[in-house]
């Protein structure tokens, strides 16, 4: 039971709703009272308001179970709901739930599931169907292992002859002269439940198990805006024990890389090369939206783009989630192509002619000179391959190496300086 339902009524669902069923009644809620839609009408923006903020409360796991408890009150004061804080806390803290107050049932673990998404989907919104195969009690016996028709479960039900109906058996181990050591296993016999069913009894659909495998459809509905990294959770959707309340299903959203787009934020930016011509005398392009939209982009007269220029057109990015009619931008990341070295070579007549309509030089070109030496520029790629193949040839060898031993040779012997190679000098006589 819930404390309060007028977050409920705001959305027309029932308390037991799941997230799925919050998430459509919302969507179709927010198209009809959204502002957008009702320029002018107050009263449709205050409704569109309060059905925002009690779709945010009851998609939020903890503020529904907080308002599920305390009702408005505990979501302005917070956990509690104003009463002071919880009296057993301090017990809990320090021995483990002493307070001698039950905290509710054992809750199953949550199964999480990852969904891709691609960016068109997240942009246009999309409703997937996700297959489980999850674990439910037992229909036929309500999850109790015994055969319906006998209500009489005295001696439908036999206490464990092994563990005597606790679940644990102590076994010993004696590990050297006057050592045992002593364990507490799980009884292998019942399995630690205590108590086993009287074969003659067992219920024949789940043969005693208590539960069953069932396939589960889920339907996803994955709204405009919503990114990756956000989560879908179906509540009590889990694997179901006896004595157990189930887990939640969580769906974590995934996105796949798109061709051309790339999205940040609400956002999106698709690079794109244009050409000189386009650089200089003015852009005309066509695009193609996710939602199918063909948008022709253009360039004022006389604008330049430059290479690594951001350009951006305003209204043509993502949908915000929960206000889809609202969008991000599209940011547009330029590179400018330059012409080859082709053209270059096929059109040196008109460069002249190209070069007296671009803006003049910003460093002057310098003057011829005698005393300066002309140099040309290569590709610093193709000259280094050709350095790396000279270095990779084998050195000369034969007549100039020997030579070359024979020099070091000769100015050792003669004192380091050509000279005698007892140290003397020889000088020439002069006659």
């Amino acid at each position: 039971m819930v404390k309060e339902t007028k977050l409920y009524d705001l959305l027309g669902v029932s308390p037991d709703a799941d997230e799925n069923a919050l998430r459509k009644a919302y969507r179709k809620l927010s198209l009809k009272f959204h502002p957008d839609k009702n320029p002018g009408d107050e009263k449709a923006a205050e409704m569109f308001k309060q059905i925002s903020a009690a779709y945010g409360v009851l998609s939020d796991s903890e503020k529904r179970t907080l308002y599920d408890q305390h009702g408005e009150e505990g979501l302005k004061e917070g956990r509690g709901g104003g009463r002071g804080g919880d009296p057993f806390d301090i017990f809990n803290m320090f021995f483990g739930g002493g307070g001698g107050r039950e905290r509710g049932p054992k809750r199953g673990k949550d199964v999480v599931h990852q969904l891709a998404v691609t960016l068109d989907q997240f942009y246009n919104g999309v409703t997937k169907k996700l297959a489980l195969q999850k674990t439910v009690l037992c229909s036929t016996c309500d999850g109790d292992g015994v055969k319906p028709e006998h209500s009489d479960r005295r001696d439908k039900i036999l206490k464990c002859t092994v563990c005597r109906g606790q679940g644990v058996v102590i076994r010993q181990r004696q590990l050297g002269p006057g050592m045992i050591q002593q364990m507490q296993t799980v009884c292998d016999k019942c399995g630690g439940e205590g108590d086993k069913i009287n074969p003659k009894y067992v219920c024949g659909v789940c043969k005693g198990n208590k539960t069953k495998k069932e396939r589960k459809i889920l339907e996803i509905i994955v709204d405009k805006g919503m990114e990756e990294g956000q989560k879908i959770t179906f509540r009590g959707e889990g694997d179901q024990e006896p004595g157990i309340e189930p887990g939640n299903v969580v769906i974590v959203l995934m996105e796949k890389e798109h061709d051309t787009y790339t999205r940040k934020g609400c956002n999106l930016i698709i690079p794109m090369e244009v050409d000189l011509v386009d650089s200089l005398c003015g852009l005309k392009r066509e695009l193609t939206t996710l939602d199918d939209r063909v948008i022709h982009v253009n360039t004022l007269p006389g604008e330049i783009i430059s290479h690594g220029q951001l350009k951006m057109v305003k209204g043509e990015g993502m949908p915000r989630k929960g206000d889809p009619f609202n969008k991000g931008d599209l940011i547009i990341k330029f590179s400018v192509k330059l012409p080859t070295a082709e053209w270059a070579h096929n059109n040196t007549d008109k460069l002249s002619k190209l070069e007296s309509l671009l803006p003049q030089r910003s460093i002057p070109q310098p003057l011829p000179s005698d005393d300066a030496e002309e140099l040309y520029l290569e590709d610093y790629e193709e000259a280094k391959q050709r350095q790396n193949q000279r270095q990779s040839r084998p050195g000369p060898r034969g007549f100039f190496s020997n030579m070359h031993q024979m020099d070091d040779s000769d100015d050792d012997d003669m004192g380091g300086g050509g000279g005698h190679p007892h140290g003397q000098n020889v000088q020439c006589q002069q006659q």
